[in-house]
């Protein structure tokens, strides 16, 4: 089980990697064309060099239209793509201070209960996200200038989300595991670096 709960999280990071990767050379292509259209309207290209002005101007170099309307989806999905590997590898941010002189068992319990109740979170989230998803769908809504139906941002984000619970319901399974028997079923931990 482990195995497939390790590919399932491996895969959705992989898919959010390339469309951070996207987002990243989509905001870098706008923000050079929208330099270069301001370039090209500029008074000092206008009176030094004209002819490249206006041959900047006439290409249609400019902002990517909708920008900000895919940047704003695409991160969102990003997020919950890398939501469940963070989970199983327990990278998430931790504060420690007091509870790592605490004897093992009460460490593994403390943990599974906080594993608990972040799977609980993040099935509530999926949840809400649905609903949004159907409502989005329900009422039509798109964005305001590549006119794309919202519900298509919330479904993605509800895909990562929905292997997120997977994820987290494992790692919840794991660590009450882990507690009756000292060692839950999960990959080494990474934890946040400080």
């Amino acid at each position: 089980m482990l195995t497939l709960v390790t590919s399932l999280a491996r895969l959705m990071a992989l898919i959010g990697g390339l469309v951070l990767t996207g987002l990243v050379v989509l905001t870098c292509a706008s923000v050079i064309g929208r330099g270069l259209n301001t370039l090209g309207h500029s008074e000092w290209m206008t009176a030094t060099l004209p002819g490249l002005g206006e041959a900047l101007i006439a290409s249609g170099v400019g902002p990517i239209t909708g920008d900000f309307e895919l940047v704003e989806a695409g991160i969102a999905f990003a997020i919950f793509a890398f939501l469940p590997v963070a989970q199983l590898y327990g990278a998430h941010a931790t504060v420690d201070i007091f509870t790592s002189r605490m004897p093992g068992p009460a460490q593994r319990t403390l943990v599974a209960f906080w594993e608990i109740a972040l799977a609980g979170a993040i099935i509530l989230i999926t949840c809400r996200l649905w609903f949004g998803m159907t409502d989005k769908m329900r009422y039509g809504e798109t964005t305001f200038l590549l006119q794309f139906p919202i519900w298509w941002a919330y479904a993605a984000s509800f895909a990562g989300a929905l292997a997120a619970s997977i994820v987290a319901v494992y790692c919840a399974f794991a660590r009450v595991i882990g507690v009756r028997t000292g060692h839950a079923p999960l990959p080494g931990e990474v934890g946040a670096d400080h």
